[in-house]
């Protein structure tokens, strides 16, 4: 997989009909590292894949890049991070490293899908309108989402979606969703046509949070 800078390339997996998200890179803004945000404390960790020091919780350089229509020449690139809950559980917040590039809305949706087929299916929670993005290139303040609690099922997967409306306020968001590198595991893009699944070598950070059961 390349790294590009922000003028972008499409990659193609070439054995099956399907395109690559793409990754941006840029240079880390400020060695100085901010804490990450502290949960409510009556919330329990359902998934998680930050770091475990609260100023090193993803890589602040490196993420997929995640644009609304208006800021991408009218091709959305959404991003999805599946999670997998250990047992039956209620999700009500997800915090993840999704950051802006200063152009366009400081604002993107987070939402919490049931899995159909390796891929995002039905919505179960949101859209939840998230503004005043970390400026990406920093680290480690999170983009935080609350949900009226949803019941998930353990061992079953789900997705956290990152999107924004196809039209008006929020439609020319640029950002980034973050990496935690990690060996190739299951993800899923959505470019405006629906979304399909691959495998990737680094995975978008973040995590859920409720109560357990």
């Amino acid at each position: 997989m390349f790294v590009c800078l922000l003028t972008l390339c499409h990659l193609t997996l070439f054995a099956q009909s399907v395109i690559n998200p793409r990754i941006v890179h840029t240079t880390e803004k400020s060695a100085i590292h901010v804490p990450s945000q502290e949960p409510d404390a009556a919330l329990k960790k359902i998934y998680s894949n930050l770091g475990t020091s609260k100023t090193g919780l993803y890589d602040d350089t490196n993420g997929w890049l995640l644009a609304g229509p208006g800021a991408n020449g009218g091709s959305p690139v959404f991003v999805a991070m599946p999670f997998t809950p250990k047992s039956n559980s209620h999700v009500s917040q997800v915090q993840v490293a999704v950051q802006w590039n200063g152009t366009g809305a400081n604002q993107v949706n987070l939402s919490i899908y049931e899995d159909t087929n390796g891929v995002p299916g039905t919505l179960l929670a949101g859209p939840v309108t998230v503004t005043n993005l970390p400026e990406w290139g920093t680290c480690c303040t999170l983009a935080v989402a609350n949900f009226t609690s949803v019941a998930v099922t353990g061992k079953t997967q789900y997705w956290v979606v990152a999107d924004t409306p196809l039209t008006g306020t929020g439609s020319d968001f640029s950002g980034e969703w973050e990496f935690v590198v990690l060996p190739a595991l299951p993800q899923a893009d959505n470019f405006g046509t629906g979304w399909q699944s691959f495998n990737g070598t680094f995975e978008s950070a973040g995590e859920v949070l409720g109560t357990i059961p």
